[in-house]
Order: C-alpha cells, then sequence, then structure tokens
C-alpha cells in the first residue's frame, strides 16, 4: 500500500497494489499494521457503512462531535464520486481549508478523514456504491453537518448547484462560522 499525505496532513491518500491478470483482480483494501505503522498511532474500527447513490447525490458536510467522533476510511466500489474532507479544527493552520479526491472503481484509491475533520462527497456516476469504515458508532446526538456550499469554504463540487440532490438535513446546514460544536486544534480526539 501506498500512503500519500495531502496538503493537509492529516488527510491521507491510500492507493493499494491491485494484483490482476485475465481472471480479475486482488487488492487488499485495509491493513491494520501497515495504516498504524504510518499515522504512528493506532486506529481500531468497529462498523462499516455502504450506500448507493445517483449521480448528483450529496451526502455531508458530516461529523460527529466527541465522545462519539469518528475517523473514515472511505473507498468506491462501483463508480465515482468527488469525496472532500473539511478541517473544522478550530486554531488549525489549515482550519476551513479542504482536500477535494476523486475515488473510483478503478483507480481503488480511498481516504482517510480523521476525527476533527467533516466530510462529505458527490456522485459522479449513476448507481455508484460508496463504502466506509468508522472508528467510533454512529450517535444521533452527536451528529453535525456544516453548508457544502460555504463560500469560505469554496468546494467545487464538480456538478452545478442546480443538479445537486440533497437530503433536507443537508439543505439547512450552518456555515462554519456559525456553527457551534466544533473541534479545537492540539486536542487529542484519540485518547
Amino acid at each position: 500500500m501506498n500512503f500519500i499525505r495531502t496538503e493537509i496532513e492529516d488527510v491521507v491518500i491510500i492507493e493499494p497494489k491491485v494484483h490482476g491478470d485475465d481472471r480479475g483482480y486482488f487488492v487488499e483494501t485495509f491493513r491494520a499494521d501497515k495504516l498504524e505503522e504510518f499515522l504512528g498511532y493506532k486506529i481500531s474500527f468497529c462498523q462499516d457503512n455502504e450506500s448507493k447513490s445517483s449521480k448528483g447525490v450529496l451526502r455531508g458536510l458530516h461529523y460527529q462531535l466527541s465522545p462519539a467522533a469518528q475517523t473514515k476510511l472511505v473507498r468506491v466500489i462501483k463508480g465515482r464520486v468527488l469525496d472532500v474532507a473539511v478541517d473544522i479544527r478550530k486554531g488549525s493552520p489549515t482550519f476551513g481549508k479542504h482536500v477535494a479526491v476523486e475515488l473510483t472503481s478503478e483507480n481503488k484509491r480511498q481516504l482517510l478523514v480523521p476525527r476533527g475533520f467533516a466530510h462529505g462527497f458527490v456522485v459522479l456516476e449513476d448507481d455508484t456504491v460508496f463504502a466506509y469504515k468508522v472508528d467510533n458508532y454512529y450517535s444521533p446526538e452527536n451528529d453535525r453537518g456544516i453548508a457544502f456550499d460555504d463560500l469560505d469554504i469554496n468546494i467545487d463540487w464538480k456538478i452545478p448547484h442546480s443538479e445537486l440532490n440533497l437530503s433536507a438535513k443537508d439543505k439547512v446546514q450552518p456555515k462554519l462560522n456559525e456553527a457551534n460544536d466544533i473541534f479545537e486544534y492540539g486536542v487529542d480526539y484519540y485518547a
């Protein structure tokens, strides 16, 4: 596996090695030992999630507060998405900045989105299947979000806003500067 730090160093692209021949392919999609060696800390994933969506569906930007904050390891099984991680750690040198990475069933890339980041994705191809691991269980009382169209974050979703399909919840999320519940930079949310 190849681990690549992005312009926000805590967000990591993972490129697994694909072994293919005329019969198909084999790929290790997760290795705790290699990931933890690269990161320098332990992650214990406890829940796997999967969604299927049509082109234009935008899910996000979501996060959970402590004590239910989540690290996510995301990938596409079928189709294509633009996956986005936004630094929402107040005081961070990259606060309000984002990383956007195209994940596809062909490139097999994954994105590690650590605690302290909001996460979202837009589907670029019909019938896309998106899967992710989390290291904390879903907690409705700790569920929060940030507006996908916050101009201060300025994400290019690659699809015109008029063609996006959002949940009722995601249409009314606050802008980052209006969000009351975000993270503090320098706090160890893994302790």
